[in-house]
């Protein structure tokens, strides 16, 4: 046993050993702001190309796209984000969303702004994940496409994308 474990810390120290398939799957499972569990957000819900590879990647395909930003800026608007964030996400009564320094360091990624938006935080902002907004109504809320334009719109504030 002494052998084995001294011949995978050589092979991790050089490199060769790759992460496991499901240690890679498992760093694209989108896990809740709150508590760090895993949101187990219905696959269907994934029903664009572009969510699809987000979910797959957890990039999002909409950065720079400035359709999908400006649908976005809509959806911000729509869900009431600005009476928190501001009109520009430049903060209010919540936090700034644009960086370089966010209060939610996950949300320098796509992925973490994502999950933030869906299921909502501790610091007070409720869920905005379709069927979470409003558990009595399981139409209400975005969308996984829906909220990759309003991050695509925010990441546009600030000059692009996200660090991934």
């Amino acid at each position: 046993m002494r052998n084995l474990t001294t011949t995978l810390a050589i092979l991790l120290t050089a490199g060769t050993i790759a992460a496991a398939p499901s240690a890679l799957a498992a760093s694209k499972e989108f896990v809740d702001t709150k508590d760090g569990k895993p949101l187990g957000i219905k696959p269907e819900l994934f029903d664009t190309p572009q969510a699809k590879k987000f979910q797959e990647t957890g990039e999002n395909p909409y950065n720079g796209n400035k359709e999908a930003s400006a649908r976005g800026k809509k959806l911000f608007q729509l869900y009431s984000c600005t009476q928190c964030h501001g009109g520009s996400a430049q903060g209010q009564t919540g936090p700034a969303l644009t960086g370089p320094n966010y209060h939610y360091a996950k949300n320098t990624t796509d992925k973490g702004m994502f999950e933030t938006i869906w299921a909502g935080t501790n610091g007070g902002m409720g869920a905005k994940g379709k069927g979470l907004m409003d558990p009595t109504d399981s139409n209400n809320g975005m969308t996984p496409d829906e909220i990759l334009k309003v991050i695509a719109w925010v990441r546009s504030l600030s000059g692009g994308g996200a660090v991934n």
